[in-house]
């Protein structure tokens, strides 16, 4: 009330006229005292000010907590990443392996069918006589043609007959090469473990001779610490007693200067204390040396005890270099043992690779020979012949057909054995 009052005088004031200036505003309020209405008024400011504060630490904790949050999780991103990328170069190694795989079983493929020797049916040229007679007459035609039928037949159904092995051998092949990759990949891990565990061991070791020597350098730093104290305190101490003694020698040497027979006995007590001085010294000497042959007997105890912690540290070393060695030998004989099993295996797959080359060459070379046979025959047979012969030489013409037939069944009996063998050699 008070306020709207002068409020509304100096309102009035001014109404009046701007004769007289008005005071400034620290004056204005000194004058003014409080009232209810004031105090409730600034009560309820400092209140909502309290409430501001408080939501704004209530904020600045959420803020706080989600930061935290945001960080742990940014972390686990950094992690899954890093798990991610092992995982990506996991797989690019196991793409690899597999596309290896695919571009070398083309090749196994390809070998496989190389081998399979086609004959074509040259029955008759059409320069021969005995195939102008088959053109002209029409029931020569009629016979040759459900000769010729059956044969191709039996040799599509024996190629069915004969994919699903090839494709079962190239399944067991690949089986093979996959069970080896596996083992090779076993055994790699088998190994890193191996090492993560013995530089675990290592980092332990040195760790713990690590604090087995600050150790031993604290008590060392202790113990000198503490014989410095005594040194320093026992020399501060007998400084002390010589100044001391001086000081009193002085006043005595004041106070009896005056009479010449306090003098006499001033001199006769100042012999007497140098006697006494000089006994003391000598005691203090005596002292003085006991203690330092007490010190060093210490000296001479503590460093029996380096040299005793010295000689352990030193057997420890040996030790270590022992054990480092022994390990060492393990795994140099561990690597030289498995160079020896890839050495070894290594000379085996050449030479079976060699010999199935050789096989297949040598077999390439008796099919051609034998068609070249065959074929001579057949020539020989067509020049000699003549047209009533015509059903012995579809005859005969069938008979080579299933004899060749019968070489392929058995060479791809064969590859099947070697491809077998092969198979139980990379096992084993």
């Amino acid at each position: 009330l008070s306020f709207n009052t002068t409020m509304s005088s100096s309102h009035t004031q001014k109404n009046r006229g701007d004769s007289t200036p008005l005071p400034p505003i620290n004056e204005r309020l000194a004058f003014l005292r409080p009232s209810r209405e004031l105090l409730e008024y600034y009560r309820k400011k400092i209140a909502e000010f309290d409430e501001e504060h408080e939501d704004l630490v209530k904020q600045l904790e959420q803020y706080k907590a989600t930061f935290e949050e945001q960080k742990f999780r940014s972390l686990g991103d950094i992690a899954k990443r890093a798990d991610l990328k092992v995982y990506g170069h996991l797989k690019s190694k196991y793409l690899y392996i597999t596309n290896r795989d695919m571009e070398n079983q083309p090749k196994l493929i390809k070998l496989l069918t190389n081998n399979f020797v086609t004959i074509p049916q040259r029955a008759v040229q059409s320069g021969d006589p005995y195939a102008r007679k088959l053109q002209r007459s029409g029931q020569a035609g009629t016979k040759q043609a459900p000769l010729k039928a059956p044969g191709k037949q039996d040799r599509s159904k024996e190629d069915k007959k004969e994919d699903p092995q090839i494709l079962l051998l190239q399944v067991e092949a690949l089986q093979a090469q996959l069970e080896e990759q596996t083992r090779l990949s076993k055994e790699q891990i088998e190994t890193l473990l191996e090492d993560r565990k013995v530089r675990v061991e290592e980092t332990q070791v040195q760790h713990q001779r690590d604090q087995d020597k600050m150790k031993s350098m604290t008590d060392k730093l202790n113990k000198t610490q503490k014989l410095l104290y005594e040194t320093n305190e026992k020399s501060w101490m007998a400084e002390k007693d010589r100044l001391l003694r001086e000081l009193d020698r002085c006043r005595e040497q004041l106070a009896l200067s005056s009479d010449p027979e306090q003098e006499r006995e001033h001199e006769r007590e100042i012999l007497r204390l140098s006697l006494v001085e000089k006994a003391s010294r000598h005691s203090h000497s005596e002292e003085s040396l006991t203690e330092q042959l007490a010190q060093a007997h210490r000296l001479a105890e503590m460093y029996r005890e380096q040299c005793v912690t010295l000689e352990d540290e030193l057997g420890k070393i040996r030790e270590e270099g022992d054990v480092g060695r022994e390990i060492f030998k393990e795994r140099s004989d561990k690597v030289a043992k498995r160079l020896q099993l890839m050495a070894q295996r290594y000379e085996a797959l050449e030479k079976r690779r060699n010999m199935e080359v050789e096989g297949y060459k040598t077999d390439i070379k008796l099919l051609r020979q034998r068609l070249k046979d065959v074929e001579k025959q057949l020539f020989k047979v067509t020049l000699n012949i003549g047209p009533d012969q015509d059903l012995a030489i579809l005859d005969a013409v069938r008979q080579g057909n299933k004899k060749t037939q019968k070489i392929q069944g058995e060479l791809r009996n064969l590859k099947a054995k070697i491809c077998g063998l092969g198979n139980e050699l990379r096992i084993g």
